[in-house]
């Protein structure tokens, strides 16, 4: 789950890059949001869908459809996932573990994925057993990449 969680962060980290005009506005950007299980984008695209019209006419359209169908994959690939994305200066608190509360400051896109898992304390058992995604387990800034 780890590995795929990873993976699919570094996907939406290219789609964002891919589409730098919208992946770089600090207010109406489409691929910030905090999404819970089940994991539904707030104004669904179709677009890039091949068997549809090619609709997918502006940037935002693409943003649209990319978070639709990324969000669908996360939430079929991780068990109860969430996932935050935000521009956030402090992605990690004092103690250095990764958090879900975002700053809103600074220049750098974080993505922020978490699912319920068995938890290593093998004294719980049942429900008790469960980490329910209480921080997050991948933290993946999106960089800017190379010029060339």
């Amino acid at each position: 789950l780890q590995s795929s969680a990873v993976t699919l962060a570094r996907e939406l980290a290219d789609m964002v890059r891919g589409n730098k005009s919208e992946g770089i506005k600090a207010t109406s950007n489409p691929y910030i949001g905090s999404f819970a299980s089940p994991l539904t984008f707030t104004a669904p695209a179709y677009c890039l869908n091949v068997a549809v019209a090619s609709t997918c006419v502006t940037t935002v359209d693409v943003a649209n459809a990319e978070m639709t169908e990324w969000l669908a994959r996360v939430d079929s690939e991780l068990p109860s996932a969430r996932v935050d994305i935000c521009f956030d200066s402090t992605p990690f608190d004092a103690s250095g573990l990764p958090q879900w509360s975002c700053s809103n400051t600074g220049s750098v896109m974080v993505i922020k994925i978490g699912w319920t898992r068995g938890s290593t304390n093998r004294g719980q058992a049942g429900s008790a057993g469960l980490d329910r995604a209480s921080v997050p387990g991948v933290v993946v800034p999106v960089t800017a990449g190379s010029a060339t």
